[in-house]
This record gives structure tokens, sequence and C-alpha cells, in this order.
């Protein structure tokens, strides 16, 4: 592999960076998330942004209702994802469309939960904290590590999206 492509894992590196209980599923030869640089925060913040405002126009302007929308768009997040996990490296359109769609998702969450079920936002906020956490334990303790450089199988990945959805749920 070249050492010149931005995101390519060498392939002794990749397998001797984990320890081998953490080497379990298949291996991938790229990492799949971008370098945080300044631009990924800008996307990052347009992503919330996205999110935010195509909720609220979805529910108003499908006639679906909050939860026939959450259920449209989460199904369409699920679509996205599947895409996402069957690539094989980092493809910045399929990335940032699941970035996108995960914040829809998670804002119709938040919005479920207060407006449909009535839970308090505070409420609300300590749950998905506390999930994060649970994540965050839950990967650490599997993975020996928490570092988005090295996403790079399918097990890393799904902690990634997990952690990626209960932090836009949250806020």
């Amino acid at each position: 592999m070249s050492a010149d492509i931005p995101g390519a894992l060498e392939a002794h590196e990749s397998s001797n960076s984990a320890p081998a209980h953490a080497r379990t599923g298949p291996r991938l030869r790229w990492n799949k998330v971008p370098e945080v640089t300044l631009y990924f925060w800008v996307i990052k913040v347009l992503c919330t942004t996205v999110g935010e405002t195509a909720a609220d126009l979805l529910n108003e302007k499908l006639g679906l209702g909050l939860t026939g929308v959450s259920l449209l768009m989460s199904a369409l997040l699920v679509a996205v994802l599947v895409v996402q996990f069957r690539t094989s490296a980092y493809r910045p359109g399929v990335y940032w469309l699941a970035v996108a769609m995960i914040s829809i998702v998670g804002t119709l969450i938040s919005d479920n939960l207060t407006d449909n079920l009535g839970v308090p936002l505070e409420t609300s906020t300590i749950a998905f904290a506390i999930l994060l956490a649970v994540v965050f334990i839950a990967w650490y303790r599997s993975e020996r590590t928490l570092s988005i450089h090295h996403i790079d199988t399918t097990r890393r990945e799904s902690f990634y999206w997990l952690t990626v959805l209960f932090t836009f749920a949250l806020g």
C-alpha cells in the first residue's frame, strides 16, 4: 500500500496495532473515517444544522407526522449505513450522507421523546449521556482504544456510529 494515500493503513501496522482480542471481525484495508481537520469541523457543524432544520422541515411539509417522518428517515439511515459499512475505505459522499442522516434521526429521536412521549429534555439529556458513556466503556473494553484513527473493523465502526448517533440525540 502506498503511504501517500490518506487514511491508508499499512497491513502489518493494522495487524499489530491492536491486541489479539481486539482484532476480531473482518479487517478492513482502510480507515473508514476522515482526518479530523478544520474542514471536518466545518462540515460537521453544517451537518448538525441540516439535521435540526431538516427534521423540523420534513415534519411540517411531508404530512406524515413526527412518527411517520421518524420511521422514513430511520429507514433511509439504515440504507445509508448499509452502504457505509460495505465500503472498504473512507468515501466522502457516503460518510457525510451518513452523518447528515444520523443528525436528522438523532434530532427526531429527541423530538419524539419530548413531543410524543412527554419526556423532559433534562431526562433525555441524562439518558443519552449515560448511553454515550456506556458505548465508550464498551468500546474501550472490547477494543482497548477509542481512537478514530483506526476505524478498520466492523466492530469499531459500529461503536463509532453509535457514538455519533447518541451525540446527535444528546444535543
